[in-house]
């Protein structure tokens, strides 16, 4: 019973968060919608940032989950790693109202710190078992490359008027780890031309 009155808090946040933002979004409506009484979000979640953060690491981890199903059991390394990658990107594109209060939240120093909460954990565990598959030697700090790699990805996607487009941020990515552009789900976009730094003198 906890766990579902959790999961209908969670899922209600990104529903309304994708609808009204962050700040349009009061623990009422969130009550309301998952059909719970207003007390009971404060017994689960230690406030609405914390709420906030929590629900969105609970939507990464699905669909993180749901992607890497859908792959055939032989899938390689290579491709897992590069669905997961997809996916995360995906989700900023998808529910960029969430991602971008997500990633506001958690940068700014005057609203706590990066909750490492259950749901937190488990997309944690599922991206340190794609490096560990793909040969990082060590996938705990490697994971904490990929997750800042992501974030860097995200906010370059959902920069309001200086949006990177989706093909630049992915073939970086992509060359980060030496994955094939083809793997994953590739954008209709080819990858773009990487032109070398100027020679310094």
């Amino acid at each position: 019973m906890r766990q579902r009155s959790r999961r209908r808090i969670m899922r209600a946040t990104v529903e309304l968060v994708d609808q009204h933002g962050y700040a349009g979004t009061t623990l009422t409506d969130i009550a309301e919608r998952a059909g719970l009484a207003r007390g009971l979000l404060s017994y689960y979640f230690d406030g609405k940032r914390l709420l906030m953060q929590s629900a969105t690491h609970r939507m990464i981890h699905q669909a993180l989950s749901a992607a890497l199903g859908e792959l055939p059991p032989g899938a390689s390394p290579d491709a897992r790693l590069a669905r997961g990658i997809d996916t995360v990107l995906g989700l900023a594109l998808d529910h960029p109202r969430v991602m971008r209060s997500h990633l506001a939240l958690i940068l700014d120093p005057d609203t706590g710190t990066f909750a490492q909460d259950p749901e937190q954990q488990q997309v944690a565990a599922i991206l340190q078992g794609l490096l560990r598959e793909w040969g990082a030697p060590d996938p705990v700090a490697e994971h904490a490359v990929l997750r800042s790699a992501l974030m860097g990805g995200c906010i370059g996607l959902l920069l309001p008027g200086a949006e990177l487009p989706l093909p630049l941020i992915r073939a970086d990515l992509f060359r980060l780890y030496g994955l094939a552009w083809a793997l994953g789900c590739p954008p209709q976009s080819p990858p773009p031309p990487r032109e070398r730094p100027p020679t310094r003198v």
